[in-house]
């Protein structure tokens, strides 16, 4: 069965640091393209960052670049957002979510989905 499970939100300080890692099974890891996502309340849900497993290749939306770095532990099946000098503005439940390659920023492209992880940035 195909699963993802995130872990690793809280709450943070503006300009403080997170590490979500999303663990999944049930896939050919090396053929998945893994992507991250979050929805603040109100709004919809955008795309962050993704990684395709094949290549290595990521990216990243305009919001995150320059903070934000995606990875992938192929022999833990796990995929991790390194989160740095957070914003009040990223505060979200993120998402990280499961396609075939290639990947995409586009939340309607992907087929599975993790439970979501709150992250909250406040002073």
């Amino acid at each position: 069965e195909a699963q993802l499970v995130e872990s690793g939100g809280g709450s943070v300080q503006p300009g403080g640091s997170l590490r979500l890692s999303c663990e999944v099974s049930g896939f050919d890891f090396g053929d998945l393209a893994v992507g991250w996502f979050r929805q603040a309340p109100g709004e919809g849900r955008q795309g962050v960052s993704f990684i395709s497993n094949g290549d290595g290749s990521t990216t990243y939306s305009d919001a995150v670049r320059g903070r934000f770095t995606v990875s992938s532990d192929k022999a833990k099946h796990t995929v991790y957002l390194q989160m740095n000098s957070l914003k009040l503005e990223d505060t979200a439940v993120y998402y990280c979510a499961a396609r075939r390659w290639p990947g995409t920023l586009n939340p309607l492209m992907y087929d599975y989905w993790g439970q979501g992880t709150q992250v909250t940035v406040s002073s």
